[in-house]
């Protein structure tokens, strides 16, 4: 099992939807965040991508030489830029980074954003582009161990001689990740791709997922991995992860949402339509109408675009909720949470050492708090509570 923390570079705040409790999300927090993830022990981080964030290259770049082991993972964005460019790139990181890059494929699903960056192919098209796009950026990094040249002509993208004269440090190169609830999607993902990430739908919906995915890549006679992106809530108790739930949409008003939904309706993504139909545009009282799954609440996606689902719960409650997700095949779980500095250390704190226990989850960071808290009086060592893991209280 492996647990990935996020770089918010689209911004962070104590509350969703108001400047109310916002912070400066500047390379100082961002390398706050990253040095956190690092010796926490999460796996690594993902950027996100887009025009709402800062430059993901450029971000993990400047955080290569602040962290020791984390990994990075970073999009690349067919159509937007050339395959022979992407993977330079990609080689160049992998080389600095000493093979710490992770790659996560977007096709896009915001038309206006697109053809602000000068793509005007629709859903269908873009993942034919993927498709050419991928084939060519595989084999210029699989073929530059042995400076070998790519010649490839599709419908879309040509390559005549690409190649790059540095090879990643992974081989053939570095993991590929993609999104997507659509069916070409799905088909990508089973033909090229190395893992499918889902956003947190609820299990039965992820189970769906998973076998469409896994029969499409058996009939291509491969296998691939699974992951899932989520938020994280963690509370001492389930009574308080929820009543922190109801804070971070506390200054949410019927208008933002609107305005929000109605952006969101204008995308082209399958995955987004499937956010939004969890909570129907709408916060309604409490946490029956937000909770769309045990523990699964679905107010982020109110403005939020993109992962739209928290697991809410005591640490107990999260990790059951993990496991439940580990049984249908998911082994790679990226998570964030509001504020992300804060969070990454309640999950880190609160839900590692519990995950620890079951024998699946390696965390490869420091032992957590101290390793036992603050020594009172000079001499008198804190007691372990029932909080505690035993290994840690026996420590």
């Amino acid at each position: 099992m492996e647990v990935f923390w996020f770089i918010p570079t689209h911004g962070d705040s104590r509350y969703l939807g108001t400047s109310h409790g916002a912070r400066v999300a500047d390379y100082d927090y961002f390398r706050q965040i990253a040095v956190a993830a690092d010796t926490l022990g999460y796996e690594g981080v993902l950027l996100p991508t887009g025009r709402s964030c800062e430059d993901a290259w450029v971000v993990a770049s400047s955080l290569i030489g602040v962290t020791r082991r984390l990994k990075f993972l970073v999009a690349i964005r067919p159509g937007i830029t050339s395959p022979a460019l992407a993977a330079r790139m990609a080689a160049t990181f992998d080389r600095l980074s000493a093979g710490r890059l992770l790659i996560n494929v977007v096709t896009g699903g915001d038309a206006n954003e697109l053809e602000g960056d000068g793509v005007f192919a629709d859903h269908t098209e873009r993942y034919k582009i993927t498709e050419e796009f991928l084939h060519i950026w595989r084999d210029i990094l699989r073929t530059s161990h042995d400076a070998g040249e790519t010649h490839f002509e599709g419908q879309y993208l040509r390559s005549k001689g690409g190649k790059s004269l540095f090879p990643p440090v992974q081989k053939p190169y570095p993991p590929l990740y993609i999104g997507g609830s659509s069916g070409p999607a799905h088909q990508l993902a089973a033909e090229q791709l190395d893992v499918y990430l889902t956003w947190g739908e609820p299990p039965a919906a992820v189970a769906e997922k998973i076998a469409d995915v896994k029969k499409r890549a058996a009939a291509q006679g491969r296998t691939l991995k699974f992951g899932i992106r989520l938020h994280v809530i963690v509370r001492d108790s389930d009574e308080k992860a929820w009543q922190a739930a109801d804070e971070l949409i506390s200054h949410l008003d019927d208008a933002t949402i609107a305005k929000a939904q109605q952006a969101f309706s204008k995308m082209d993504s399958e995955g987004q339509r499937r956010m939004a139909a969890l909570h129907g545009g709408k916060r309604g009282r409490g946490r029956e109408h937000l909770e769309v799954s045990p523990n699964l609440w679905a107010g982020v996606g109110l403005v939020r675009g993109g992962a739209g689902t928290a697991l809410v719960g005591s640490p107990q409650t999260i990790v059951e909720r993990i496991h439940e997700y580990a049984d249908l095949g998911i082994e790679t779980f990226i998570f964030s949470g509001y504020p992300h500095l804060e969070e990454a250390y309640r999950v880190a704190e609160l839900v590692f050492p519990l995950l620890k226990q079951t024998g699946k989850f390696s965390a490869a960071g420091n032992v957590l708090s101290g390793p036992f808290g603050e020594v009172m009086a000079n001499t008198i060592v804190p007691k372990a509570t029932g909080g505690q893991s035993k290994e840690l209280a026996a420590s």
